[in-house]
C-alpha cells in the first residue's frame, strides 16, 4: 500500500479517530492549560477537594480531564500529576470499566430513584483504589428533586469519595450546588491549536492534508476539538489520500471564501444583480441557503472585527490571508453599516430555519443590504456635530442657493409681457419696465429666483404699484420680520399724497417678492387713515403704531424708554439710567425724525419728542433685552453662510432634506 493513501482499519473493532487520539493526561491536553494546571497543583500540595464542576462547550474535555483527573487520584503510587498510562487502573479507567470509577449519564440517570441508589452506595468504600469517584456527564440534566436529594452528600461525603459534575449549561443548576463545587470553565479551543493537533492525527493516519484544508475543518468545528476530530475523519474518507480546501468544501457543502467575498463585495457596491448572480452560483455548486446564510454571518463578524481594528488572530470564519481585503472592504462599508448587516442575516438565519423558502428570503435579504443607506455617514454626521471637528470631504453635490418655502406658495416677480430678462448682476441691470409689482402672481417661481442683487428697493418705483394684499406670507427662510423703510425714505420715492393716504396695514413685508421690498405706499384711492387724540390712556397705544413703521432699530431703542404724555402735542421718553447710550443714539436725527413724523401722520399734528434721564431701574438692568431683528441683508448672508457649512452640507445630502428654517444668531 502506498503512503500517500490512508492506512486501512486492520480490526473490524474499529476505534473512530476521536477515540483513539483523546488526551490521557494533563500534558496532552489542548486549549485548557489553565485547567490541567490548577488539578495538578492541587494533587502535588494535598488540597484536593471533595467536588468539582467542569462546564463549557461539547468536545473541548471536560470528560477526558475527568478521566484524567480520576487516573492521577487512584495511581497505585498515590496521588500524582505524572501517572502511568499502563498501569491496570489508568487502562480501566480510559475504558470506563473501573469498578471505584463510577461515570452516570446525566440525562439517562436523572431522576430522585438514581440518586436515592448513589446515596446508599456512597458509604461503601472503593474496593482497590484510594478513592471512590462519581463522574456525572451533563449534570444539569437531574431533575430538581434530584438535585435536592444529592444536597446532603455532596456537602459532607465520606473522605473516600470525590464528584466530578461536567456540563455544557450550568445555568441550569441550582445555585445550592453550584457552592458547594469548585468550578472550572473550559474555553473554546482555538483554530491554530485545533490546526496542530489535526496535523499531528494526520501524520499518524500516514495521510496527507493541506494546512488550508484542515483550518476550514478547524473553524467549522467552532472551537471543538473532538467535533473537528469527526469532521477530519469525515474529510479524509473522502479524499484520495491528499486533502485539499475544494474536497472539504465539497464534503460539507459550503462556499469557499473567495465566494463569500465576492457576494459582499457585491453588496458593499450596491450592485443587487451581481449579487444574486453570486448567490445563484453557490446554490447550483451544492450549497445550501441556509449554510449560506450562516457562512455570511460568520464573514460578517470576521469583518465587523476587521473593521473595529482586530489583527487576523481574531478572524474565526475566515483565512487569515484574507485580511487586507477585509479591512478595504470594512472601510468601504462603515462600521454602522457592517452591524446593520449583521442584524439582517442573524433575523433571516431565523427565519430560514421555519421555513421551507429559504433561497427566497436568503435574496430578499440580500437586496435588503444592497438597498442598506449609508449608515456610517449619518453616525459620523452625528458624532462631528456633537464634538465640533472638521466633516470629512462629502462627495460633489449640486448646491442649492436658497431653500423652498413649505407653507405659501412663492410668489415672486415675473417679466413684464413681451420684455426679454436679463441677468440680474447689479441694481442697475433692472429697470422699473421690467420688473413691476403688477407682473406678480403666486403662479410664479420660486424664491430662489429672487435675491437682494436682482431686485433692491431702488429699483422698485412705489407710485406706480398697484394694490398688493396686505395679507403677510411667510418668509421662505423662516427669519424675522424684514425691517421696515422709515417713511422719510418712502417718501423720497412716492408722492406727497401717496405718503400721507399711506396707512400701517397697507406697509406689511411681502418676503416672496423680494427681501427688502415692502408695499408701505398705498394708492391714490385709498381712504385716508382716521386721527386719534392723544391722552394718557392711549399714548402707549399711539406710541407702539408709530414705532411700526420706522426701522428696527430705532424701534427697539425706544421701546426701552417709559411713556409719558404732556400737554396734547409733547411726549416723554424716560430711559433709566443705565440706558443713557440709548438715549444719545435716540437724540439722533435718523431715529428721532421718523418717530416724530409717523406720530404726527397718526394724530394729524406735529408732535414733539421729549427725551429725559430718569432713575435707575433694578428690574429693567437685570431683564435681558430681545436681540435686534436681523436686516434683510443680515439674514441672506446668514443663509448663504449656512448653506455652504460642511455640516449642513452633509445633512442635506445624506438625509435627502431640505432647509425649512434658520433661526437668527443668539
Amino acid at each position: 500500500m502506498s503512503d500517500d493513501h490512508p492506512a486501512p482499519a486492520t480490526d473490524s473493532s474499529y476505534v473512530v479517530v476521536a477515540r483513539r487520539y483523546r488526551p490521557r493526561n494533563f500534558e496532552e491536553l489542548v486549549g485548557q492549560e489553565h485547567v490541567g494546571r490548577a488539578l495538578t497543583n492541587a494533587i502535588e500540595t494535598g488540597r484536593v477537594g471533595h467536588a468539582y464542576l467542569f462546564t463549557g462547550a461539547r468536545g473541548v474535555g471536560k470528560t477526558s480531564t475527568a478521566r484524567i483527573f480520576a487516573k492521577a487520584l487512584n495511581n497505585p503510587a498515590g496521588p500524582s500529576a505524572t501517572f502511568d498510562n499502563d498501569d491496570d487502573v489508568a487502562q480501566a479507567i480510559d475504558s470506563g470499566e473501573d469498578i471505584d470509577v463510577i461515570e452516570i449519564d446525566g440525562a439517562s440517570n436523572r431522576g430522585i430513584d438514581e440518586i436515592r441508589s448513589l446515596r446508599a452506595n456512597v458509604g461503601v468504600r472503593p474496593s482497590r483504589s484510594r478513592f471512590k469517584i462519581y463522574i456525572i456527564d451533563e449534570v444539569h440534566m437531574l431533575t430538581q428533586a434530584a438535585f435536592n436529594a444529592l444536597l446532603k452528600t455532596l456537602e459532607e461525603p465520606p473522605e473516600h469519595v470525590k464528584f466530578i459534575f461536567c456540563t455544557t449549561d450550568p445555568e441550569k443548576m441550582p445555585i445550592t450546588v453550584l457552592s458547594r463545587c469548585q468550578r472550572f470553565d473550559f474555553a473554546p479551543v482555538e483554530v491554530s491549536k485545533i490546526v496542530k493537533r489535526l496535523q499531528e492525527i494526520v501524520a499518524a493516519e500516514n495521510a496527507q492534508a493541506d494546512e488550508a484544508a484542515l483550518e476550514l475543518v478547524a473553524r467549522r468545528a467552532a472551537g471543538s476539538m473532538r467535533d473537528s476530530q469527526s469532521l477530519l475523519e469525515q474529510v479524509l474518507s473522502f479524499s484520495d489520500g491528499h486533502l485539499t480546501a475544494d474536497q472539504v468544501h465539497s464534503m460539507l457543502g459550503t462556499a469557499d471564501d473567495e465566494r463569500l467575498h465576492s457576494l459582499a463585495q457585491a453588496m458593499s457596491d450596491r450592485d443587487a444583480a451581481a449579487a444574486l448572480a453570486q448567490l445563484d452560483a453557490a446554490v447550483d455548486a451544492g450549497v445550501d441557503a441556509g449554510r449560506i446564510a450562516e457562512q455570511l454571518l460568520g464573514y460578517f463578524r470576521d469583518l465587523m472585527a476587521v473593521t473595529v481594528g482586530c489583527d487576523a488572530t481574531l478572524q474565526r470564519h475566515t483565512a487569515a490571508s484574507m485580511h487586507d481585503e477585509l479591512k478595504k472592504l470594512g472601510q468601504a462599508w462603515g462600521l454602522q453599516t457592517v452591524l446593520a448587516v449583521v442584524a439582517l442575516i442573524d433575523q433571516t438565519l431565523v427565519r430560514i430555519r421555519h421555513s421551507v423558502y429559504g433561497r427566497v428570503l436568503l435574496e430578499s435579504t440580500v437586496i435588503q443590504i444592497c438597498n442598506l443607506p449609508d449608515l456610517q455617514a449619518i453616525a459620523d454626521l452625528a458624532a462631528a456635530a456633537s464634538s465640533g471637528k472638521p466633516l470629512p470631504a462629502a462627495p460633489p453635490q449640486k448646491k442649492k442657493l436658497t431653500a423652498e418655502p413649505q407653507t405659501a406658495p412663492a410668489v415672486t416677480p415675473t417679466v413684464a409681457s413681451g420684455a426679454t430678462p436679463a441677468p440680474a448682476q447689479s441694481p442697475s441691470a433692472v429697470t422699473p419696465a421690467a420688473v413691476t409689482p403688477a407682473a406678480v402672481t403666486p403662479a410664479a417661481v420660486t424664491p430662489a429666483a429672487v435675491t437682494p442683487a436682482a431686485v433692491t428697493p431702488a429699483a422698485v418705483i412705489p407710485a406706480a404699484t398697484s394694490p398688493v394684499s396686505a395679507a403677510p406670507m411667510q418668509d421662505p427662510v423662516s427669519s424675522p420680520p424684514i425691517p421696515q423703510v422709515a417713511p422719510a425714505a418712502a417718501d423720497q420715492a412716492a408722492s406727497p399724497a401717496a405718503s400721507q393716504a399711506a396707512s400701517p396695514a397697507a406697509s406689511q413685508p411681502v418676503p416672496a417678492v423680494s427681501a427688502q421690498h415692502r408695499t408701505d405706499a398705498a394708492s391714490p384711492d385709498a381712504p385716508p387713515m382716521p386721527r386719534m387724540k392723544l391722552s394718557s390712556s392711549n399714548v402707549q397705544e399711539v406710541l407702539a403704531m408709530a414705532l411700526k413703521g420706522v426701522q428696527q432699530m430705532t424701534a427697539s431703542i425706544a421701546s426701552m424708554a417709559d411713556v409719558q404724555l404732556e400737554g396734547d402735542s409733547k411726549i416723554n421718553l424716560v430711559f433709566p439710567a443705565e440706558s443713557s447710550m440709548s438715549m444719545k443714539r435716540m437724540d439722533l436725527p435718523e431715529h428721532r425724525g421718523p418717530v416724530c413724523q409717523a406720530l404726527a401722520e397718526i394724530v394729524g399734528h406735529p408732535v414733539t419728542l421729549q427725551l429725559v434721564a430718569g432713575a435707575a431701574s433694578p428690574r429693567r438692568a437685570q431683564a435681558p433685552k430681545p436681540a435686534p431683528k436681523a436686516s434683510a441683508k443680515e439674514r441672506m448672508e446668514r443663509m448663504r453662510e449656512i448653506e455652504s457649512h460642511p455640516w449642513i452640507q452633509a445633512c442635506v445630502q445624506t438625509f435627502q432634506a431640505e432647509i425649512v428654517k434658520i433661526d437668527p444668531k443668539q
